[in-house]
């Protein structure tokens, strides 16, 4: 029993990281029916921002945080003015061969600044030199610990904004009909470009969570990037509880998978997972079945 809370503290945290970028691919959908392919490098660049400031600049986690978490914001502008807008007329395939490029350019520009030596950046939080605590026989991993709660605290700060803010309101009624919003006064391009920021945070936020587990290297976002959009269809693609769903659900059966089956074949189990909805379930855990006329 207490191998099996260990796997399962470890799975939720690893699917807590997939659901939290996953959640910057569904709110890009949902405001612009583009799906971002440079999702997984967000997730990359905001583990080096956070390197950077505590190794590099040698400054306390919580203001490193706070700058990166800043600089993400920029850099989602950014991509929404260099990459989205001026292919914003266009169909929906132009757009993400762009960020499919986008991503490719992003990897070889972290290897150019930072090298294709793996770096390692400090547990965030060390009591008595130990990493974490023994409870019941499970392991708390501080670092875990801090994931998860991080990562519900956002989800309640979502689900906030959504149901019971004015900004909120105007969010979904873009998602839902672009020039209806724009008819009423609601400025489409700024709530656009605003879905890009917070977007571009929440991958950051889950590299930066990641960073003191994982080595920090160029490609790290690659795989949970895929395993995020792989969890967005699983919930249901463009709906925030499937990316969230999903994303925990994912976690959980690569970690089991990965200590009862095979740890060389435990990304294997993400993608084995979305041909399974592809094939019994298509529109996922939250999607619902669409008819259209031939």
């Amino acid at each position: 029993m207490a191998s099996i809370g260990q796997i399962l503290l470890a799975g939720l945290s690893l699917g807590s990281v997939y659901a939290l970028t996953a959640l910057g691919f569904v709110l890009i959908y949902r405001a612009t029916n583009v799906v971002n392919f440079a999702q997984g490098e967000f997730l990359m660049l905001g583990a080096y921002f956070l390197f950077t400031f505590v190794e590099g600049a040698k400054l306390n986690y919580g203001v490193a945080a706070v700058i990166a978490i800043g600089m993400l914001g920029v850099f989602g502008l950014l991509f929404a003015l260099g990459i989205y807008y001026p292919l914003r007329n266009r169909s929906f395939l132009p757009v993400i061969i762009a960020t499919i490029g986008a991503s490719i350019m992003f990897q070889n520009g972290a290897l150019a600044i930072w090298g294709s030596s793996p770096e390692r950046l400090r547990p965030v939080l060390e009591i008595g030199g130990s990493g974490g605590v023994t409870l019941g026989g499970v392991f708390f991993n501080y670092q875990y610990v801090i994931i998860l709660a991080v990562t519900l605290v956002l989800m309640a700060v979502q689900y906030a904004f959504f149901e019971f803010t004015l900004l909120g309101k105007k969010t979904q009624a873009i998602s839902q009909d672009k020039d209806m919003a724009r008819l009423l006064g609601i400025p489409v391009t700024g709530m656009i470009a605003l879905t890009f920021m917070y977007s571009t945070v929440l991958g950051g936020l889950a590299g930066m969570l990641v960073a003191p587990i994982f080595f920090l290297q160029h490609n790290m976002g690659s795989i949970p990037g895929l395993k995020a959009f792989s969890a967005s269809i699983i919930g249901g693609f463009g709906d925030v509880r499937g990316a969230i769903v999903g994303g925990l659900a994912l976690g959980v059966l690569e970690s089991f998978g990965g200590a009862f089956i095979s740890t060389v074949y435990k990304d294997a189990f993400a993608f084995l997972l979305v041909i399974i909805f592809l094939l019994v379930r298509p529109q996922g855990f939250f999607g619902e079945k669409v008819g259209e006329k031939a």
